[in-house]
């Protein structure tokens, strides 16, 4: 069983392509899930539980999949991890159903602007391209639901946690700034 630790943006997309792929999917948020995201799991048939975590169904996962909004020294985070199950992210989880060209820019300041701009210069040459990441729809929900040829991914350092086999095809990393040295 797969289950998403977290259901915004990211996380609901995981579960969607998670479920597309045959898991067995569990979402659980400790905050309240917005109406959207709710209708999409209700949608897609996933189980979610909004503004508290089952210990007994999350400690019985075989992988998770964590939202970059959950912090990595959550208490739920923190038993997965003592438990020894794997926990990753969404967009490592959706980088091992697709063979796309991956674009994928970070640092501590330009990142939207410059993941913008790529995105429309691969838009305006006629690429079949997603922006997705920090802004767009979510990785994974775009390769479940309406995959590209090319992303182009804003990566936030959030976001490059739980990373371990993806690999970007283009790899640019902007700045680091003072207030981003602890990441």
């Amino acid at each position: 069983m797969i289950v998403v630790l977290g259901a915004g943006e990211s996380g609901a997309g995981a579960a969607v392509l998670a479920k597309k792929e045959g898991f067995d999917v569990f979402v659980s948020d400790m905050s309240k899930i917005k109406e959207k995201y709710k209708k999409m799991l209700d949608d897609h048939g996933i189980e979610w539980e909004e503004g508290h975590h089952t210990e007994e169904k999350i400690l019985n996962a075989d992988e998770i999949i964590k939202s970059p909004g959950v912090p990595l020294n959550a208490p739920m985070i923190l038993k997965c991890k003592e438990k020894g199950i794997g926990i990753i992210s969404e967009i490592e989880f959706a980088g091992r159903y697709t063979d796309s060209k991956m674009v994928c820019i970070t640092g501590s300041n330009g990142k939207t602007t410059t993941t913008s701009l790529i995105y429309h210069i691969f838009k305006s040459a006629g690429y079949d391209v997603g922006l997705a990441g920090n802004i767009g729809n979510s990785l994974a929900l775009q390769v479940a639901e309406s995959p590209h040829k090319y992303y182009v991914i804003e990566l936030s350092s959030f976001q490059l946690d739980n990373m371990y086999g993806f690999r970007a095809n283009m790899a640019i990393l902007l700045n680091i700034t003072r207030d981003h040295l602890d990441r």
